[in-house]
Protein backbone atom coordinates (compact mmCIF):
# COMPACT_ATOMS: atom_id res chain seq x y z
CA UNK A 1 0.00 0.00 0.00
CA UNK A 2 1.37 3.40 -0.92
CA UNK A 3 1.92 6.10 1.68
CA UNK A 4 -0.82 8.51 2.62
CA UNK A 5 -0.87 11.53 4.92
CA UNK A 6 -2.66 12.22 8.17
CA UNK A 7 -4.41 15.16 6.52
CA UNK A 8 -6.06 12.71 4.12
CA UNK A 9 -7.46 10.80 7.10
CA UNK A 10 -8.64 14.04 8.74
CA UNK A 11 -10.43 14.99 5.54
CA UNK A 12 -12.06 11.57 5.30
CA UNK A 13 -13.24 11.78 8.91
CA UNK A 14 -14.67 15.25 8.27
CA UNK A 15 -16.58 14.04 5.19
CA UNK A 16 -17.95 11.06 7.15
CA UNK A 17 -19.09 13.43 9.86
CA UNK A 18 -20.57 16.16 7.64
CA UNK A 19 -22.01 13.95 4.90
CA UNK A 20 -20.82 15.96 1.90
CA UNK A 21 -17.57 17.11 0.40
CA UNK A 22 -18.76 20.72 0.42
CA UNK A 23 -19.63 20.79 4.11
CA UNK A 24 -16.37 19.04 5.00
CA UNK A 25 -14.47 21.64 2.96
CA UNK A 26 -16.19 24.45 4.85
CA UNK A 27 -15.39 22.83 8.22
CA UNK A 28 -11.73 22.29 7.37
CA UNK A 29 -11.20 25.61 5.60
CA UNK A 30 -10.31 23.92 2.28
CA UNK A 31 -11.76 24.34 -1.18
CA UNK A 32 -14.06 21.56 -2.34
CA UNK A 33 -11.60 20.67 -5.10
CA UNK A 34 -8.83 20.29 -2.50
CA UNK A 35 -11.04 17.89 -0.51
CA UNK A 36 -11.74 15.88 -3.67
CA UNK A 37 -8.03 15.69 -4.45
CA UNK A 38 -7.19 14.44 -0.95
CA UNK A 39 -9.86 11.75 -1.12
CA UNK A 40 -8.56 10.70 -4.52
CA UNK A 41 -5.02 10.45 -3.13
CA UNK A 42 -6.27 8.36 -0.20
CA UNK A 43 -8.24 6.04 -2.48
CA UNK A 44 -5.20 5.57 -4.66
CA UNK A 45 -3.13 4.71 -1.57
CA UNK A 46 -5.60 2.13 -0.21
CA UNK A 47 -6.47 0.71 -3.61
CA UNK A 48 -10.21 1.40 -3.84
CA UNK A 49 -13.06 3.85 -3.16
CA UNK A 50 -13.74 4.93 0.38
CA UNK A 51 -16.98 6.77 -0.44
CA UNK A 52 -19.89 6.12 -2.77
CA UNK A 53 -20.84 9.41 -4.40
CA UNK A 54 -24.51 9.52 -5.44
CA UNK A 55 -24.05 13.01 -6.90
CA UNK A 56 -25.95 16.22 -6.38
CA UNK A 57 -26.78 17.40 -2.87
CA UNK A 58 -27.30 13.89 -1.54
CA UNK A 59 -24.86 12.78 1.18
CA UNK A 60 -22.02 10.44 0.35
CA UNK A 61 -21.94 6.94 1.80
CA UNK A 62 -18.86 5.30 3.21
CA UNK A 63 -17.86 2.03 1.53
CA UNK A 64 -16.88 -1.20 3.37
CA UNK A 65 -13.24 -0.41 2.55
CA UNK A 66 -13.84 3.10 3.81
CA UNK A 67 -15.18 1.73 7.12
CA UNK A 68 -11.92 -0.17 7.65
CA UNK A 69 -9.78 2.82 6.71
CA UNK A 70 -11.82 5.20 8.88
CA UNK A 71 -11.77 2.95 11.95
CA UNK A 72 -7.98 2.58 11.91
CA UNK A 73 -7.51 6.12 10.66
CA UNK A 74 -9.25 7.52 13.72
CA UNK A 75 -6.86 5.53 15.92
CA UNK A 76 -3.91 7.03 14.02
CA UNK A 77 -5.36 10.53 14.33
CA UNK A 78 -5.87 10.05 18.07
CA UNK A 79 -2.27 8.85 18.48
CA UNK A 80 -1.03 11.77 16.40
CA UNK A 81 -2.94 14.15 18.67
CA UNK A 82 -1.39 12.56 21.75
CA UNK A 83 2.04 13.06 20.17
CA UNK A 84 1.23 16.66 19.27
CA UNK A 85 0.02 17.37 22.79
CA UNK A 86 3.16 15.81 24.29
CA UNK A 87 5.43 17.87 22.04
CA UNK A 88 3.48 21.04 22.86
CA UNK A 89 3.78 20.31 26.58
CA UNK A 90 7.52 19.67 26.19
CA UNK A 91 8.00 22.96 24.36
CA UNK A 92 5.97 24.73 27.03
CA UNK A 93 8.30 23.38 29.73
CA UNK A 94 6.23 20.48 31.04
CA UNK A 95 8.94 17.87 30.64
CA UNK A 96 11.47 16.35 33.03
CA UNK A 97 14.66 17.93 34.29
CA UNK A 98 17.49 16.25 36.25
CA UNK A 99 19.64 18.55 38.39
CA UNK A 100 22.82 17.73 40.29
CA UNK A 101 23.54 19.76 43.39
CA UNK A 102 25.53 20.05 46.64
CA UNK A 103 24.55 21.00 50.18
CA UNK A 104 24.90 24.78 50.20
CA UNK A 105 23.13 25.18 46.88
CA UNK A 106 20.43 22.74 47.96
CA UNK A 107 19.75 24.78 51.09
CA UNK A 108 19.56 28.24 49.57
CA UNK A 109 19.63 28.56 45.77
CA UNK A 110 17.85 25.46 44.55
CA UNK A 111 14.61 25.94 46.53
CA UNK A 112 14.10 29.31 44.86
CA UNK A 113 14.88 27.89 41.40
CA UNK A 114 12.45 25.00 41.95
CA UNK A 115 9.70 27.24 43.27
CA UNK A 116 9.92 29.54 40.25
CA UNK A 117 10.01 26.60 37.83
CA UNK A 118 6.93 25.03 39.41
CA UNK A 119 5.12 28.38 39.42
CA UNK A 120 5.74 28.73 35.69
CA UNK A 121 5.36 25.04 34.78
CA UNK A 122 3.23 23.23 37.36
CA UNK A 123 3.32 19.98 35.38
CA UNK A 124 7.10 19.65 35.13
CA UNK A 125 8.97 16.70 36.63
CA UNK A 126 12.03 17.80 38.64
CA UNK A 127 14.58 15.18 39.82
CA UNK A 128 17.46 16.15 42.14
CA UNK A 129 20.72 14.29 42.82
CA UNK A 130 23.46 14.95 45.37
CA UNK A 131 26.70 14.75 43.39
CA UNK A 132 29.89 13.54 45.04
CA UNK A 133 32.35 16.46 45.15
CA UNK A 134 35.29 14.13 44.51
CA UNK A 135 33.99 13.00 41.11
CA UNK A 136 31.54 15.51 39.64
CA UNK A 137 30.13 14.51 36.25
CA UNK A 138 27.09 15.66 34.32
CA UNK A 139 26.32 12.17 32.96
CA UNK A 140 22.58 12.11 32.29
CA UNK A 141 22.02 15.30 34.28
CA UNK A 142 20.59 18.33 32.50
CA UNK A 143 22.25 20.75 34.94
CA UNK A 144 24.92 20.48 37.62
CA UNK A 145 25.72 23.03 40.32
CA UNK A 146 29.33 22.67 41.41
CA UNK A 147 32.11 24.65 43.06
CA UNK A 148 35.05 23.29 41.11
CA UNK A 149 36.07 21.82 37.75
CA UNK A 150 33.81 19.15 36.21
CA UNK A 151 35.03 16.19 34.18
CA UNK A 152 33.96 15.63 30.58
CA UNK A 153 32.74 17.87 27.80
CA UNK A 154 30.65 20.55 29.46
CA UNK A 155 29.53 24.11 29.11
CA UNK A 156 29.22 26.39 32.11
CA UNK A 157 28.15 29.75 33.42
CA UNK A 158 29.82 31.23 36.46
CA UNK A 159 27.27 32.14 39.13
CA UNK A 160 29.48 33.95 41.67
CA UNK A 161 32.67 33.90 43.74
CA UNK A 162 31.65 32.81 47.23
CA UNK A 163 33.78 33.97 50.18
CA UNK A 164 34.69 31.83 53.16
CA UNK A 165 34.10 33.55 56.50
CA UNK A 166 35.37 33.06 60.04
CA UNK A 167 32.80 32.06 62.67
CA UNK A 168 33.66 32.61 66.33
CA UNK A 169 31.79 32.83 69.57
CA UNK A 170 30.23 36.24 70.18
CA UNK A 171 32.84 38.78 71.35
CA UNK A 172 35.81 36.46 70.85
CA UNK A 173 37.60 38.96 68.61
CA UNK A 174 36.90 42.61 67.72
CA UNK A 175 34.38 43.32 65.00
CA UNK A 176 35.64 43.46 61.43
CA UNK A 177 37.92 41.37 59.22
CA UNK A 178 40.51 39.07 60.79
CA UNK A 179 43.91 38.35 59.33
CA UNK A 180 44.07 34.71 58.31
CA UNK A 181 47.50 34.23 59.91
CA UNK A 182 45.93 34.90 63.33
CA UNK A 183 44.27 31.46 63.02
CA UNK A 184 47.63 29.75 63.39
CA UNK A 185 47.42 27.14 66.19
CA UNK A 186 43.84 28.22 67.00
CA UNK A 187 41.47 25.33 67.87
CA UNK A 188 38.96 24.89 65.06
CA UNK A 189 36.04 22.72 64.00
CA UNK A 190 35.93 21.73 60.33
CA UNK A 191 34.70 19.32 57.74
CA UNK A 192 36.55 16.03 57.15
CA UNK A 193 39.32 16.23 54.56
CA UNK A 194 37.16 16.49 51.46
CA UNK A 195 38.49 18.00 48.25
CA UNK A 196 37.34 21.50 49.22
CA UNK A 197 38.42 21.24 52.85
CA UNK A 198 41.93 20.31 51.72
CA UNK A 199 41.89 23.30 49.38
CA UNK A 200 40.77 25.59 52.21
CA UNK A 201 43.47 24.35 54.56
CA UNK A 202 46.15 24.79 51.90
CA UNK A 203 44.88 28.32 51.33
CA UNK A 204 45.09 29.13 55.04
CA UNK A 205 48.56 27.61 55.21
CA UNK A 206 49.76 29.89 52.41
CA UNK A 207 48.49 32.81 54.50
CA UNK A 208 50.58 31.59 57.45
CA UNK A 209 47.87 29.77 59.43
CA UNK A 210 47.90 26.13 60.49
CA UNK A 211 44.97 25.78 62.91
CA UNK A 212 44.56 22.89 65.36
CA UNK A 213 41.52 20.98 64.16
CA UNK A 214 39.94 19.62 67.33
CA UNK A 215 36.85 18.15 65.70
CA UNK A 216 35.94 17.20 62.16
CA UNK A 217 32.33 16.52 61.28
CA UNK A 218 29.95 16.71 58.35
CA UNK A 219 27.11 19.20 58.27
CA UNK A 220 27.31 22.96 58.69
CA UNK A 221 24.74 23.05 61.49
CA UNK A 222 26.79 20.58 63.55
CA UNK A 223 29.90 22.70 63.07
CA UNK A 224 28.02 25.85 64.15
CA UNK A 225 26.74 24.01 67.23
CA UNK A 226 30.32 23.20 68.21
CA UNK A 227 31.33 26.85 67.77
CA UNK A 228 28.43 27.88 70.03
CA UNK A 229 29.62 25.33 72.58
CA UNK A 230 33.06 27.00 72.59
CA UNK A 231 35.23 24.09 71.45
CA UNK A 232 36.71 26.10 68.58
CA UNK A 233 36.13 28.44 65.65
CA UNK A 234 35.25 27.54 62.07
CA UNK A 235 35.75 28.81 58.53
CA UNK A 236 32.67 28.19 56.39
CA UNK A 237 31.35 29.39 53.02
CA UNK A 238 28.88 32.27 52.85
CA UNK A 239 26.02 30.10 51.55
CA UNK A 240 26.28 27.78 54.53
CA UNK A 241 26.10 30.63 57.02
CA UNK A 242 23.28 32.41 55.23
CA UNK A 243 21.28 29.20 54.90
CA UNK A 244 21.49 28.66 58.68
CA UNK A 245 20.74 32.31 59.66
CA UNK A 246 24.05 32.49 61.49
CA UNK A 247 24.08 36.31 61.27
CA UNK A 248 21.03 36.55 63.53
CA UNK A 249 22.48 34.19 66.16
CA UNK A 250 23.60 36.21 69.20
CA UNK A 251 25.95 33.40 70.26
CA UNK A 252 28.01 33.72 67.08
CA UNK A 253 30.11 36.38 65.40
CA UNK A 254 31.02 36.35 61.70
CA UNK A 255 34.14 38.00 60.32
CA UNK A 256 35.71 38.40 56.93
CA UNK A 257 39.22 37.03 56.41
CA UNK A 258 42.25 38.84 54.96
CA UNK A 259 43.19 37.49 52.49
CA UNK A 260 39.71 36.14 51.80
CA UNK A 261 39.45 32.52 50.53
CA UNK A 262 36.82 32.28 47.81
CA UNK A 263 35.39 29.47 45.73
CA UNK A 264 33.81 29.77 42.30
CA UNK A 265 30.29 28.37 42.08
CA UNK A 266 29.16 27.55 38.55
CA UNK A 267 26.34 25.85 36.70
CA UNK A 268 27.35 23.15 34.21
CA UNK A 269 25.53 21.24 31.47
CA UNK A 270 26.61 18.69 28.85
CA UNK A 271 28.23 20.19 25.76
CA UNK A 272 26.81 19.20 22.39
CA UNK A 273 23.44 18.07 23.78
CA UNK A 274 20.30 19.97 22.81
CA UNK A 275 18.81 21.37 26.00
CA UNK A 276 15.09 21.14 26.65
CA UNK A 277 13.13 24.39 27.07
CA UNK A 278 12.75 23.49 30.74
CA UNK A 279 16.52 23.15 31.19
CA UNK A 280 17.10 26.47 29.41
CA UNK A 281 14.57 28.18 31.66
CA UNK A 282 16.10 26.61 34.77
CA UNK A 283 19.50 28.00 33.76
CA UNK A 284 18.03 31.46 33.33
CA UNK A 285 16.34 31.34 36.72
CA UNK A 286 19.51 30.03 38.42
CA UNK A 287 21.56 32.89 36.99
CA UNK A 288 18.96 35.41 38.19
CA UNK A 289 18.85 33.93 41.70
CA UNK A 290 22.64 33.75 41.90
CA UNK A 291 22.89 37.40 40.83
CA UNK A 292 20.53 38.41 43.61
CA UNK A 293 22.60 36.49 46.17
CA UNK A 294 25.91 37.81 44.88
CA UNK A 295 24.67 41.33 45.51
CA UNK A 296 24.34 40.47 49.21
CA UNK A 297 27.74 38.84 49.70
Amino acid sequence: MADFELRHLRTMAAIAGEGTFGQAAARLGYTQSSVSQQVAALEKAVGGPVFDRPGGPRPVRITPLGEVVLAHGRELLAQAQVLTDAVDRFRAGHGRIDIGTFQSVSNLILPVVIRRLLDEHPGCDIRLTDVAPEDPRTGELDLLFHDGPVEGEVEQVKLFDEPYLLVTGAGAVPDGPVRAKLLDDVPMVAWPLTHHQRWLERTLARAGAQPRFVFRTTGHETILSMVRAGIGWAVLPWLALHGHDAWSDDQLAIHGLKPAPTREVSLYWPAGRTASPLAVRAREIAVDVAGELAGRM
